[in-house]
């Protein structure tokens, strides 16, 4: 059945108008003549309609040879039809495997592309993980630096703390000595002084003179005492102070030790992410090398595909060939026949 458009009619003003160009109505022809519309199926049974109907009218007036010239360019013009049709076929299936190759190779170049910004991304992160790492080392390695030197100055206060105690002792035990010796000079003085209201009237200017002398001593001695409890005094207030150095000293190192402790976590985790990136980063690589593999085996199907196409071309072109011998006897056996 004709599409819209396509009569025995419209066929025929078509025919009509080749033949008067003296050229052979084929059914390109014809088809080319009405724009390219129609089926070819349909063109062939009006034009096989217009021959039939036309051979009563024209066998009276058209001698043989024109019958037979017609009827070998009627069969030429069917051999090349033939003869096109399994081009057509090889054709149309060569290009939707072509299209379907060049598909196949269009997503496998843009996963290769996606893994490629995957491996570029993963990259930065390794780099920037690895710069972070060295970054933690670098501050772990300045903390325990400053954690040695935060022990030495704990054991240069300890040494210190240790000085500031023995001297204290020294002072303790230079106090227990001078208040024993005021004791026994006391005792001594009493002693004294009820031996001396025994004694004679006459010594007693010698005894108060050496009561003078005494009491001058003793207050050589008190203002001594004096500043022993001084001394002391200010060696507790140092030795709190150092105390009190000494307390914030170890709350710094525990504070330092704990942020060690972290630090150590960190750099453990930042390993640990490190390992993890590797993985992924070589999982990449194989899935990479993977997709290039099959890139290579999609181009050598292509170029067999290819190869496939020439030699189709090649048996097409023979076929061109047999279809131009078998018209070209007759149109031989007409010239002789001329």
């Amino acid at each position: 059945m004709a599409r819209g458009g396509i009569n025995k009619a419209v066929v025929q003003t078509a025919r009509l108008a080749i033949l008067a160009r003296g050229e052979n109505p084929s059914i390109d022809a014809v088809r080319i003549e009405m724009g390219n519309t129609g089926s070819k199926t349909t063109i062939h049974r009006y034009l096989k309609e217009l021959d039939d109907g036309a051979e009563p009218a024209e066998s009276s007036s058209e001698p043989l040879d024109d019958e037979l010239a017609a009827l070998v360019s009627h069969l030429a013009q069917r051999l090349r039809e033939q003869a096109q049709e399994p081009i057509d076929q090889a054709r149309a299936l060569f290009e939707q495997q072509r299209a379907e190759l060049d598909k196949q190779l269009s997503e496998a170049r843009q996963a290769n592309t996606l893994l490629q910004q995957q491996y570029e991304i993963q990259s930065l992160a390794y780099t920037q993980e690895s710069e972070a790492l060295e970054s933690t080392r670098a501050l772990l390695q300045g903390e325990q630096t400053r954690n040695a030197g935060l022990n030495q100055a704990l054991t240069d206060f300890e040494l210190r703390l240790q000085d500031k105690d023995e001297q204290i002792r020294s002072l303790e035990e230079k106090h227990l000595h001078t208040r024993d010796a005021l004791e026994h000079y006391r005792n001594a003085v009493k002693e004294q002084r009820e031996q001396e209201q025994n004694r004679h009237e006459g010594q007693v200017q010698q005894i108060q003179m050496e009561l003078r002398q005494a009491q001058q001593s003793a207050l050589v001695r008190q203002d001594e005492i004096t500043q022993l409890h001084r001394d002391n005094e200010r060696l507790l207030t140092e030795n709190r102070g150092t105390l009190r150095e000494l307390s914030l000293l170890q709350e710094q190192l525990k504070q330092t030790h704990h942020r060690q402790d972290q630090l150590l976590e960190q750099v453990n985790r930042i390993d640990s992410e490190r390992t993890l990136l590797q993985e992924r980063l070589r999982t990449a690589l194989l899935e990479s090398q993977s997709l290039k593999q099959s890139v290579e085996e999609h181009a050598q199907a292509n170029k067999s595909l290819e190869a496939e196409l020439t030699q189709t071309q090649s048996h097409l072109e023979q076929l061109r060939l047999a279809a131009v011998v078998a018209t070209t006897p007759d149109a031989v056996e007409q010239q002789k026949d001329d």
